[in-house]
Parts: structure tokens; C-alpha cells; sequence
């Protein structure tokens, strides 16, 4: 695939609530990082972004995430080296990216709210939510590694 329109440059101002999301999902939660990283590479590969799965794969490197832990996300509910806590994030990742098959049953929230807080639940929302959209644009705009 190669690269449709540059977005960054045609798009500048529809980027910006995106840009300062990603800002605020920075700086302003309590989410563990590699938690984040390892959400971002499941929806990444739900969807199939290859730009996505190269950068977020990269960066839960950085911060010193496992290649076994990487290497296995997509198969996390058979793997007893992910916490019950970054089990119930996943479940949850994987549910809201495939929302209108998979909705969020009372169980799955309350499973979630018992390793997460008001406020951290909607920043994990947040968070899937937005690697979700960057997943979208990527996708659609062509962007390549």
C-alpha cells in the first residue's frame, strides 16, 4: 500500500482533538503504559494496521515490555503471564473494537470496574477508543512504515 493523501498536512486542524487526546491520555491518566501499549497492539492487530502494530510494538519495547508478552497478545486468555487486570483491559479492547458483534455486557463492565476506578474505566474507554480511530485514518489514508 502506499500513502494516499498526507493527513497531517491537509487535515491539520481535524487532527488537533486527536493530537490533544493523545496528550491528555499521556498525562493525565494513571493507566499503566505498557498496559496502553499492549491495548493499542491488540486493536491494532483486531484491525489490521500494520503502521499501528509497527510503532506500538516498537514503543512497548522501549519501555521495556517482553517479546514474549508482545509476541503473544493476540492469544493473552491462554497465557498465564498476563495479570488478571491487563486480562480484563484486553477483553474490553477487544469488545468496544468489535462493539456491533461483541457489546459490553454488565458483566464484562463490572469484571473491569473491579480492577479499575471510575475515572480509569473511562480513560481506558478513551484509550481504546482512540487507537481505534488512529487505526481508521491509517488504514484509510494508506500510511505505511
Amino acid at each position: 500500500m502506499t500513502q494516499r493523501i498526507d493527513y497531517y498536512k491537509v487535515a491539520t486542524d481535524g487532527l488537533k482533538p486527536l493530537l490533544a487526546m493523545e496528550k491528555y491520555l499521556g498525562e493525565q491518566t494513571t493507566l499503566d503504559p505498557l498496559l496502553k501499549e499492549l491495548i493499542k497492539i491488540r486493536v491494532s492487530q483486531i484491525n489490521g494496521c500494520a503502521y499501528c502494530l509497527n510503532m506500538h510494538t516498537t514503543d512497548a519495547q522501549k519501555l521495556g515490555e517482553t517479546a514474549q508478552r508482545i509476541n503473544c497478545v493476540s492469544a493473552f486468555e491462554e497465557c498465564g503471564f498476563y495479570s488478571d487486570k491487563e486480562k480484563s483491559a484486553l477483553r474490553l479492547a477487544e469488545k468496544m473494537t468489535l462493539i456491533s458483534n461483541n457489546p459490553i455486557s454488565n458483566e464484562l463492565y463490572h469484571e473491569v470496574r473491579r480492577y479499575f476506578d471510575e475515572k480509569d474505566y473511562c480513560d481506558l474507554v478513551l484509550a481504546i477508543s482512540q487507537i481505534n480511530a488512529w487505526n481508521r485514518i491509517a488504514i484509510s489514508m494508506g500510511t505505511t512504515i
